[in-house]
């Protein structure tokens, strides 16, 4: 019998690869190899050859090394971080420690971590629920004025006591220790990122104020409880309200004049409202920013050193001097300005105040043992930091 001509369709079907699906019968024109089955034609058996695993391997490895890309970017993106802030982004304890603090660990972690700021109360506006939103989680790192959040800081009230501080340095620097070192409780919940003391709180109104008699019944803004009870020892009227409400209060005739230290006379328009500044020495306001300590705990080590290595003392540092410096400027800005009239008290006027303080402390003091030993803690501490210890 003639042979076939091998044309071009003869060639493509020697190439034809078949899937078996079911047995042959013995003498069928196609056999069995692997896993696939090739069409011999014309009995030619030369052409049978073995599935290409080499071929497949490679593909297989390809396909591998294509997932492992696409999940690589995943792995390295960075722990978020979110810090709110309820005040301004303007106000100048966001410019001077909380902008840096962030910019300076997002650098120093390498990639582990990022932390985001979202001032101007972008993640909750009211300031008593600061320290709740960091324990719920809306966001992990906050701003708190413990004195709003009554209760949840009990401890802190020793730091309120009138007549105590100085100034703002001295007051940070007890605080920082005092509660780093574990002396004064209440946050267990909380990895203490900065810890703060404002300069002692002076008395600014829309009326005259030439010597503290002039408050005796007018209505005046306080911060906390224990600032509540110095004014009223000392005549005034006290009614408590967050500082972002000050302005309004002042202007609508709610409130004659409020305690402040200097920065937020500036920062959230008191100035704006106000003519005349007493600079007594009320107590000081605690301020801290604080962390969810169970977040800062799942963080990756490098962020969680790089946390670390800019908390505490780092943060301290840039709030005493930066603060320190702007409040000074502030001073110096309300002194040149004909239109305002500042006052600072004699010190027999301060002396004179002296009793109506004490009756505060004594009061606070006897309501429990604890008390006692905080301010005995307190006074220890400060009479360490003026020796230079």
């Amino acid at each position: 019998m003639a042979e076939r001509e091998d044309g071009p369709g003869h060639a493509h079907l020697r190439n034809l690869r078949m899937r078996y699906l079911a047995p042959r019968a013995p003498g069928s024109s196609t056999l069995r190899r692997g896993k696939s089955w090739h069409l011999i034609l014309n009995g030619d058996s030369s052409r049978l050859h073995a599935p290409q695993r080499r071929s497949s391997m490679k593909a297989s490895l390809a396909i591998i090394a294509a997932a492992l890309a696409l999940a690589a970017p995943a792995a390295a993106q960075p722990a978020k971080v979110k810090f709110a802030v309820f005040t301004p982004d303007k106000e100048q304890t966001f410019i001077t420690v909380m902008r840096p603090f962030a910019e300076a660990v997002n650098k120093d972690a390498g990639g582990a971590i990022e932390i985001e700021t979202f001032p101007n109360g972008a993640l909750g506006r009211s300031p008593l629920q600061q320290a709740q939103m960091v324990l719920d989680g809306v966001s992990d790192i906050g701003w708190i004025i413990a004195s709003y959040t009554p209760g949840r800081f009990q401890e802190n009230e020793v730091f309120e006591l009138p007549g105590q501080f100085r100034d703002l340095q001295e007051a940070t620097t007890v605080f920082t220790r005092l509660v780093l070192s574990g002396k004064v409780r209440g946050y267990d919940d909380f990895h203490p990122i900065g810890l703060f003391g404002t300069a002692p709180y002076s008395l600014h109104s829309r009326n005259p104020i030439a010597s503290i008699a002039d408050i005796k019944g007018k209505k005046i803004r306080s911060s906390g409880a224990i600032e509540g009870e110095t004014l009223k020892a000392l005549g005034a009227v006290p009614i408590g309200m967050p500082v972002t409400e000050v302005p309004e209060a002042i202007s609508r005739g709610t409130v004659d004049g409020t305690t402040s230290h200097p920065s937020p006379l500036f920062d959230f328009g008191i100035a704006r409202v106000t003519s005349y500044h007493f600079f007594t020495r009320l107590g000081i306001v605690p301020l801290a920013i604080l962390m969810n300590k169970k977040k800062f705990d799942s963080l990756p080590k490098a962020g969680q050193d790089a946390i670390r290595r800019y908390s505490g003392e780092w943060t301290a540092a840039r709030f005493n001097k930066g603060i320190g410096d702007y409040n000074d400027s502030l001073v110096k800005q309300l002194q040149a300005d004909s239109k305002r009239r500042v006052v600072f008290p004699a010190q027999a006027e301060l002396d004179a105040m002296q009793p109506a303080f004490k009756s505060v402390i004594d009061a606070w003091v006897a309501k429990s043992p604890r008390n006692k030993e905080l301010l005995g803690l307190l006074q220890a501490e400060i009479a360490n930091v003026r020796a230079g210890r």
